[in-house]
């Protein structure tokens, strides 16, 4: 299947609404928000990457990006999520395509790495691993992630933008 990767358009808004609720609908770990936490980092202005994937001109994928704050001033963190796309069009290489480019930005953008509140058999393919040092208070370990990008490593609890409590 032919798609292209690009940044998020006014446009985009409504398709993005409805590719996060069909791809979350039936996700046993789901707030069932996801589309709200995305509208409210747009809102606020807290959006550093909204990537779409499209085929034919439709979009089929989206992945937020979003600066996180770290309990002992590490800098230049982001959380990476919600990544969603249409059920009929999962396991199709779109997910991966739309994480690594999202990640491939950050880097570029000096980015000092990435964290991401997910399955680990999934997110572990792209570099993601539990970090004892770095902790988001009440979700089993395994499943907060992160990759550094830099050789100073960050430590303490992650604060995400207040746009998750929705």
């Amino acid at each position: 299947m032919a798609f292209e990767i690009r940044c998020e358009t006014p446009a985009d808004e409504k398709s993005i609404e409805a590719v996060t609720k069909a791809a979350f609908l039936e996700a046993a770990r789901s707030s069932h928000t996801e589309q709200y936490i995305i509208d409210a980092l747009r809102r606020a202005g807290k959006l550093a990457l909204s990537l779409v994937a499209t085929a034919d001109g439709v979009v089929i994928g989206h992945v937020a990006v979003s600066p996180v704050a770290i309990s002992n001033g590490a800098q230049g963190w982001f959380g990476l999520g919600p990544l969603a796309v249409l059920p009929q069009h999962q396991r199709q290489g779109v997910g991966s395509r739309l994480l690594c480019e999202a990640l491939r930005m950050l880097l570029d953008q000096g980015a000092a790495g990435c964290v991401v509140l997910g399955e680990p058999e999934y997110y572990g393919r792209f570099g993601f691993k539990a970090d004892a040092d770095l902790v988001l208070p009440g979700v089993p370990p395994e499943y907060f992630q992160a990759v550094a990008f830099s050789s100073s490593p960050a430590k303490g609890t992650v604060i995400y933008h207040e746009a998750f409590e929705v």
